[in-house]
């Protein structure tokens, strides 16, 4: 029979941090701190694959479970000496969610199971602290209301005020009514009339009582959280960070220990290292006299953990250094335990009851770009673990958040600052303020710049903290809800900016004597914590030597090398700076248009609006020394690095002139009238261009058009070894299907290439002829195409739209309906489809190899600058990867990554 429930705590151990997929990590790692010895509460862990039962069952849970969890309880019982459900000795439960993949804030978590009216009289009695009861219950009923009677029965909210909205306006309103500033000055006869009043309006929005009975809360609270995997902000989490929708989640029961039972109590959160710049400095926050929730939802600024972190938002408060001194020492030596067995920088969850200290939960933590890199080489040079671990603790993806801009330090010096909060995410931003998630998903769909202000955030503004390019929050620390999903995504986030006065109804903040309103733009310093008036101008923080120290040891592990998709020296200067080995995809077609290109760009036209082969020779004469100049000055700064060459690719249309007086331009040039060129332009005009003329296809039908690039290469070699210099082109034929197309080129190559070597009275130009893999028939028979290619480079771009029937161009259509509906688990132009495109890859590789042994293969399309495609590369085993210059590093450290571990 499957095991779904697995036991923890200090008498009794079924699991242990191995078992993450099964027990989620949550479930994993409470299990392993105990087998450390380590003071966590007793409990159990349901499994992910029961979560999957269940929903297989329709949201039945597995005919044997019940009996089980109660079996499970009475050994949490006979360990603590209390009893769930009992009059006068109570035991309360909390159920927690845990994926295997850490997903914060975006499932659910209920606390106080087990509250009612028959154990609240025996839990007072007890304690002897009939506030803390009642505050306890008022939370089981916040969260109770929310996660099992709302959100997993599905019900929608009328105008969005969901229950605990309502429940914490009524809350509100009473701390006004009573002057009360905090949750805790409430009394306790306020906080039972508050508990009656939960439960009326609780009946009233959602027509059903609260459950009075604590084994009904207990499976009503284990079947929410399950359905919790499929809530609408964890699949949008899911969705952003490619988790698989099969993992589910597990579920952990545990035994209650409270930070809410008066002074003496209190609940944190710390990171064993600091998670925004890797610091070693036991990092975190905590509340006195509260729960877990407090501290993460971000409704009260917390306190500093230690002496050693405070800073100027919170210096005024006393750290749990300060306060409680030797359950700051225990903790500090459980941090070091931790961290020392796991190897790797931990978030951690705590709770201290009336002076003792509990450990409710540790993960790996979450952690900027930063702080990843600086960790990283700080535990090696630690000793603490080696190079090839080292290399492999980043995320390749990470490379581009530590890549991104900062403000620059000069336009800092004269900028008007507005506030100042918590340094939670990296870099710097601009943006124009928004005050809601929709607002920021509304507007970033338009192409703005975003920057989403809240009081705090909840993990319902997911998609709205996604959209924006930045986040600020006037309340929270740094082990917030936005600060710990701002940190994973390494966005630029600031928190606890508390001199801000946020008014969502109005869409108005006040900071002072200053007013701000939907739409102003505003900077924020994320390193520093600084938010400035206006849009200041950004800079790269690419010169970072402990960067270029990590990328040269990964670099020492890679044997896939990383080329660039370049098309003028600019972008070659900029590839090479990022580490680029060569050029990939040099796009001729592109220097029509960039700066200074009017004049190639009306020969070009000249030539395709040409009705006869004299006419198009003449423009192509014409046009000859500026495509021999560019690909010259390219090929110059490129060294002796090599440089893949695209021939023109794309439908002659798309050069077509639009405007009339460009087009009686091109009339006075060719001596006919406006009227013909608009005839002319007409017949170019096709039903399915991408499909259509273009690529090798126009070399077939217009041969003058690849003689005049090709000779332009030459050429432009021959000059350069003249200069002294050793060019190394590889001429490239686009949208090739049959190996007669390469047959018919490599003709036309080979007669350019004999008539340069003579005009210039050279001996050789060493270069290579190959072709571009984009159709499925192409990598079919890439047997017969490798008689003539001594390279292929596939361009999955099109190679991807042709395998799928998906226009590239108008996926935005429909592709999220695919990847919501789990049709489709991520949008194959991003991530590289293995199944089937993939195959043809494999294929292909498998098939030129057989023809030609020493075949060099390569990728230029968007695949190549993601780590998942760049993995599979290295497994298919390609050559190169090419990519965008500003994706190099994470190409490289995945090629790094993907050798240490295949």
């Amino acid at each position: 029979m499957t095991q779904y429930i697995y036991e923890f705590g200090p008498q009794k151990n079924q699991g242990n941090a191995t078992l993450k997929n099964l027990l989620g990590g949550k479930g994993a790692n409470l299990a392993e701190m105990a087998t450390l010895g380590l003071p966590v509460p007793p409990g159990f862990t349901i499994s992910t694959e029961c979560c999957n039962h269940y929903f297989d069952l329709g949201g039945r849970f597995p005919d044997s479970l019940e009996a089980k969890i109660t079996c499970a309880m009475e050994n949490i019982e006979r360990q603590i000496k209390m009893k769930f459900g009992d009059e006068n000795n109570p035991l309360l439960v909390s159920c927690r969610s845990g994926a295997r993949s850490s997903m914060p804030g975006m499932m659910e978590t209920i606390l106080n199971v087990g509250l009612c009216s028959t154990t609240i009289p025996g839990l007072i009695a007890k304690t002897g602290n009939e506030w803390f009861v009642y505050d306890a219950y008022r939370r089981l009923i916040m969260m109770y209301s929310d996660v099992v009677m709302e959100k997993a029965e599905q019900i929608k909210p009328q105008n969005g005020m969901g229950i605990r909205l309502n429940l914490e306006m009524m809350m509100n309103n009473l701390k006004n009514d009573k002057g009360y500033t905090n949750d805790t000055d409430i009394s306790c006869e306020d906080m039972k009339i508050l508990c009656s009043r939960f439960k009326k309006k609780i009946h009233e929005t959602l027509n059903i009582e609260f459950p009075d009975d604590p084994k009904e809360q207990l499976m009503g609270a284990i079947g929410a959280v399950f359905k919790s995997w499929n809530g609408r902000r964890a699949v949008s989490y899911r969705r952003i960070e490619h988790i698989p929708d099969n993992w589910g989640t597990a579920v952990n029961v545990q035994s209650m220990v409270f930070g809410n039972m008066g002074e003496t109590s209190a609940t944190g959160v710390a990171f064993s290292r600091d998670p925004a710049t890797g610091d070693n400095k036991f990092y975190g926050e905590w509340l006195v006299n509260a729960q877990g929730e407090d501290v993460v939802a971000g409704t009260r600024t917390p306190n500093p953990l230690n002496n050693d972190t405070k800073n100027t938002q919170n210096r005024h408060l006393s750290s749990l250094e300060e306060a409680m001194p030797e359950l700051y020492a225990q903790l500090f030596d459980i941090r070091n335990t931790l961290e020392s067995h796991y190897k790797d920088m931990q978030d951690i969850e705590f709770t201290i009851q009336e002076g003792h200290l509990y450990m409710l939960q540790c993960r790996v933590g979450k952690r900027t770009a930063t702080a990843a890199l600086n960790m990283a080489m700080d535990m090696f040079e630690q000793g603490m673990i080696d190079e090839k671990t080292m290399i492999c603790r980043l995320d390749p993806k990470m490379l581009d958040d530590m890549l991104h801009p900062i403000v620059d330090p000069a336009a800092e010096k004269t900028a008007e600052k507005i506030t100042e909060g918590l340094p939670a995410g990296p870099g710097g931003a601009w943006g124009q303020i928004v005050f809601t998630s929709e607002d920021a998903v509304a507007w970033a769909k338009s192409n703005k710049h975003v920057i989403l202000l809240r009081e705090e955030t909840n993990p319902e503004d997911i998609e709205g903290m996604r959209a924006a390019c930045a986040i600020l929050t006037a309340r929270g620390g740094m082990t917030s809800h936005a600060a710990l999903v701002a940190r994973g995504w390494g966005k630029c986030c600031i928190v606890g900016a508390g001199a801000m006065k946020i008014n969502a109804t109005t869409k108005e903040l006040r900071v002072g004597a200053n007013i701000f309103h939907e739409g102003d733009f505003i900077t924020l310093n994320g390193t520093k914590g600084i938010v400035y008036q206006g849009r200041l101008k950004m800079t790269d923080s690419l010169e970072n030597p402990r960067f270029q120290k990590f990328m040269a040891i990964a670099d020492s592990y890679r044997t896939m090398k990383v080329r660039a998709n370049a098309d003028t020296p600019e972008d070659a200067k900029i590839a090479l700076a990022f580490g680029a080995e060569g050029i990939g995809l040099f796009r001729t077609e592109h220097m029509f248009y960039g700066s200074d290109s009017g004049k190639p760009l009306f020969l070009l036209r000249k030539m395709i609006l040409s009705k006869s082969k004299e006419e198009r020779q003449v423009a192509l004469d014409e046009l000859f020394p500026f495509v021999k100049q560019e690909i010259s000055n390219t090929l110059s700064v490129m060294g002796t690095l090599p440089v893949t060459l695209r021939l023109l690719d794309p439908p002659l249309h798309e050069f077509v002139p639009q405007s009339q007086e460009n087009q009686q331009e091109i009339a006075d040039a060719l001596r006919i009238d406006l009227e013909e060129v608009l005839k002319r332009s007409a017949l170019l005009k096709e039903s399915n261009p991408m499909i259509g003329h273009r690529g090798v296809r126009l070399g077939i039908t217009f041969p003058e058009i690849t003689r005049m690039q090709v000779t332009a290469i030459f050429e432009a070699c021959a000059e350069l070894i003249r200069a002294g210099k050793n060019p190394l082109p590889e001429i490239m034929v686009p949208v090739t299907c049959n190996e007669k197309e390469l047959a018919f080129t490599h003709k036309i190559v080979t007669e350019c290439y004999d008539n340069t070597l003579a005009k210039y009275g050279i001996k050789t130009i060493p270069y290579l002829f190959g072709t571009m893999i984009e159709t499925p028939r192409a990598a079919l028979i890439a047997d017969k195409m490798a008689k003539y290619a001594q390279f292929f480079s596939f361009g999955t771009n099109d190679l991807t739209q042709m395998t799928f029937g998906f226009s590239r161009d108008d996926i935005g259509s429909f592709m999220n309906e695919y990847i919501d509906n789990a049709i489709l688990t991520s949008d194959p132009f991003e991530t590289l489809d293995q199944e089937a495109v993939g195959s043809l890859i494999e294929i292909s590789v498998e098939r030129g190899k057989k023809t030609r042994p020493d075949i060099k293969l390569g990728i230029c399309g968007e695949h190549g600058g993601d780590p998942k495609s760049v993995v599979f590369c290295h497994k298919a085993g390609l050559t190169y990867v090419s990519c965008s210059p500003y994706r190099i590093p994470i190409a490289r450290l995945a090629a790094a990554q993907a050798a240490i571990l295949n």
